[in-house]
């Protein structure tokens, strides 16, 4: 009965989470993959030739008021007649983008990644998004041609960060949520103080080569965002935040298995395969089962196959 239970639950869980938002995970395709480490390359050279010739208005922001992602016009330097480009207009006014974004790196799929944040707001709010979290926030997505491939514009629908592509999972936890809101007589919330910004990040961090419609294959992506809110998830309900699941600290949960039944602990009700529900293995009632290890051995009870004590009939 416990193992029925066990299968339902988990069941339920994956189903949710293969319905999760855009821009979600990529497709099945059946285009040949190329080598990631070559790719990554080719990934980088392309967004760092568009950074060098391309800007944006950057006086528009930094005077302390809430802007929107409308207002990050990105425009192509000027061009001669033989294609080559010419110098930034107005530079004290304009900044190339190569110019005013960071440069960061990450490992997936065993290949170091860079990519690129343009932060014109950090978000005065104290939280700050886990990369397991569901997030409230409107954006914009563009191809290094402008085409626009995808957008939200209404932030009532949260989005499961683990459900998304890993670019996401890279940038929206360096960013601050809102630090104010209010509710309007028409049901709409306006916020301030949120986060704002733009990634660039390579395909190796996106689709890769299996883009949903309208993406090719290998695209280097560009997201602007306004991020409102966020809120950590427990995603097998176990009383276990889903980030701290992540237990090698590699900001990958689906590697985190202790009891080997080929389900993630994110996802595992019995972390541990001991027939005690996690849930129930939170001895001292304080929520959090983490905390429990009641033979002292350096091992909370709910990852410690030799500790079965329950609150379940308490």
């Amino acid at each position: 009965m416990m193992k029925l239970k066990n299968s339902l639950i988990v069941l339920v869980l994956l189903v949710a989470s293969l319905t999760s938002c855009k821009p979600d995970d990529p497709e099945i395709s059946l285009v040949p993959e190329r080598d990631r480490t070559e790719q990554q390359v080719l990934d980088r050279d392309s967004l760092i030739g568009y950074m060098e010739t391309h800007y944006y208005s950057s006086t528009t922001f930094g005077d302390g008021a809430d802007h929107t992602m409308d207002e990050i016009v990105i425009t192509e330097l000027p061009q001669d007649d033989d294609g080559n480009y010419l110098a930034l207009p107005d530079p004290d006014n304009n900044t190339l983008l190569i110019d005013a974004v960071e440069t960061h790196t990450t490992t997936h799929e065993e290949i170091v990644y860079e990519f690129y944040i343009l932060r014109l707001n950090q978000g005065d709010g104290e939280y700050s998004p886990n990369f397991t979290d569901d997030i409230r926030l409107v954006y914009s997505g563009n191809l290094l041609d402008e085409e626009i491939f995808d957008s939200a514009v209404n932030p009532n629908l949260p989005f499961d960060l683990t459900g998304l592509i890993q670019g996401w999972r890279n940038v929206i936890p360096q960013f601050n949520v809102s630090s104010d809101f209010i509710v309007n007589g028409d049901g709409t919330v306006d916020y301030s103080g949120y986060g704002l910004g733009v990634m660039f990040i390579p395909s190796g961090l996106a689709y890769f080569s299996s883009p949903p419609f309208g993406v090719p294959v290998y695209s280097n992506l560009i997201f602007k965002f306004e991020l409102y809110q966020a809120e950590a998830n427990d995603h097998d309900f176990d009383g276990v935040l889903s980030h701290l699941e992540d237990l090698n600290g590699n900001e990958n949960i689906n590697d985190d298995d202790t009891d080997d039944d080929s389900i993630p602990n994110f996802f595992d009700p019995d972390d541990d395969g001991d027939g005690v529900f996690t849930i129930f293995e939170d001895i001292d009632g304080d929520g959090d089962p983490s905390n429990d290890d009641t033979d002292d051995d350096g091992i909370p009870n709910y990852l410690d196959e030799d500790s079965t004590e329950s609150t379940e009939d308490s």
